[in-house]
């Protein structure tokens, strides 16, 4: 079995998710190749394991790989927004007997695609090589990437290049797109990124990064709901974590690192707080604290190793009490 992707910041990571009880439970909300899971498998003999990924066929990959911990490692296939939002009517001990009844005590966020998706999927996340425009994750979601790129209206495409992408010449790709589709479908990676380039101004096609770099990366985006699910995922997270429990998310462009960044400001500012979704709980009076003041980035040794760390970014928060709750009443119940 062929793994292609590294895990960013393992080192960082493993420093500040330390299990505070042997039997801890670790929720992987991205769980991917398994490669933070083996990791954290390996070090702690004890530490039950709980991943989610929402693509079949990477979580088949990382289920070989973590065989060897099958007596404290489970899966669940979906979006981890969806699962965590439902958490308690994800009945884990029919899973795992081991996994039933707890409260995260570790959950780590690595947003964004692995190098999976890029080099193997098929699925056209890059313009590296010439594949069909599709871009799910779930390879059973109901609109891809050319469905966009071949639907939407122009002002609409521009919105998503341009918030998604962060891209100033939004406008002007989209107007290009949809000429372009005036003549015939878009259907490829290339044809896509052919367009782009053709609408951008000569210096914008010699820069550091391709012309369309950010494009794709918009398009991926809408067609993943990226950020919504990273905004739902982190809250809902939040709110089901055990007293005492670690929370840490990896983010690798400012709209993701933004959301985290808020949301972490939003709870360890406040000795208060109502979750969006409270997951059928009554909200209580919850204090959180963040482990890191800044987010911690890959060091010039793991950048030169791998250069998809380099635009990683690591925070962490603690929950450090929870009173009058029905999580405290749960809690003493166990």
């Amino acid at each position: 079995m062929a793994i292609v992707h590294r895990p960013v910041l393992l080192e960082e990571v493993l420093s500040f998710l330390v299990p505070q009880r042997e039997d801890a439970l670790m929720v992987d909300c991205t769980l991917g190749e398994g490669g933070h899971a083996e990791a954290f498998l390996g070090r702690y003999p004890s530490l039950r394991y709980l991943g989610f990924d929402v693509d079949p066929v990477i979580q088949a990959k990382a289920v070989t790989r973590l065989a060897p911990y099958s007596d404290r490692f489970a899966c669940r296939l979906g979006y981890f927004d969806d699962l965590l939002a439902a958490w308690d009517g994800l009945a884990l001990e029919a899973l795992l007997p081991c996994l039933g009844g707890s409260r995260p005590d570790l959950v780590l966020f690595d947003l964004g695609i692995s190098m999976h998706h890029y080099l193997e999927s098929g699925r056209g996340f890059g313009f590296g090589k010439d594949e069909a425009l599709d871009m799910r994750l779930d390879p059973q979601a109901p609109r891809g990437a050319a469905q966009i790129v071949n639907g939407e209206r122009e002002i609409e495409l521009a919105r998503i290049i341009f918030e998604y992408g962060e891209e100033r010449l939004s406008r002007r790709i989209a107007h290009a797109i949809v000429e372009a589709r005036g003549r015939s479908r878009i259907t490829t990676t290339a044809e896509l990124a052919s367009i782009v380039e053709s609408a951008m101004p000569g210096q914008y096609r010699h820069a550091r990064i391709h012309p369309a770099t950010r494009t794709f990366q918009a398009l991926r985006i809408a067609v993943n709901d990226e950020l919504g699910r990273a905004e739902r995922g982190i809250r809902s997270a939040a709110a089901i974590l055990a007293p005492g429990g670690i929370l840490a998310v990896i983010s690798f462009h400012s709209l993701e690192d933004r959301i985290a960044k808020n949301i972490f400001k939003e709870l360890s500012g406040r000795s208060t707080w109502e979750p969006n979704e409270p997951i059928g709980k009554e909200p209580g009076k919850v204090e959180f604290e963040l482990l890191c003041k800044k987010p911690l980035e890959a060091g010039p040794e793991e950048a030169a190793r791998n250069p998809a760390s380099r635009s990683a970014k690591l925070r962490v928060i603690r929950r450090l009490a929870i009173s009058g709750s029905a999580v405290d009443a749960g809690k003493d119940a166990e």
